[in-house]
């Protein structure tokens, strides 16, 4: 199975009742927010010891920052670490923000349509970079609350695969190879 919760997985066998309510606030919240760096010299140092590994996702210097900006905004937004949700998009879509999974879940981080009516946004564009974002990083920082700060359990979650560790293997594999 080894699909994303929010993408794939346990979706089909769930109807908007089982949806956990806590998420659902959360990302009707998350939505109306957003900022990021405080130091200009923090923000230059960040965004250039990144553009690097994204380079071999995303070759056009201006969009990787307009990429990287976003990621470093939205996950700062939902206190995680801008290089976890990096590797996240690695192992989701490549940064592909138009990136479609076969059971329909979209954007960057891979988000289910069902979460627009589930927080009553349905006109809310998921292929949109910033609201994939804002989506994405709201719903993986829930899941590393409801693992009590485990990230290895918190992306198994994410990914509907919990119980198994492949997923959460890849993505930290990813984090520590190519974005810490």
């Amino acid at each position: 199975m080894g699909f994303c919760l929010i993408c794939c997985g346990a979706i089909s066998q769930t109807n908007t009742k089982q949806v956990d309510p806590e998420l659902r606030l959360a990302l009707r919240e998350a939505i109306t927010q957003a900022d990021s760096f405080v130091d200009r010299f923090d923000a230059e140092v960040w965004l250039m010891s990144k553009s690097q590994p994204l380079a071999r996702y995303i070759k056009d210097p201006k969009r990787r920052m307009q990429v990287l900006k976003a990621v470093h905004r939205e996950a700062t937004r939902a206190d995680l670490r801008p290089e976890i949700v990096l590797a996240v998009i690695q192992i989701e879509s490549a940064f592909n923000p138009y990136a479609v999974s076969r059971v329909g879940a979209q954007g960057m981080m891979q988000v289910m349509p069902f979460w627009k009516k589930e927080i009553g946004r349905p006109d809310d564009n998921l292929i949109d970079m910033d609201t994939n974002l804002r989506y994405g990083c709201t719903i993986l920082k829930h899941y590393i609350k409801k693992a009590k700060g485990n990230l290895a359990n918190a992306l198994a979650y994410y990914n509907g695969s919990y119980g198994r560790h492949t997923y959460s293997s890849k993505v930290l594999d990813a984090w520590a190879n190519r974005w810490r």
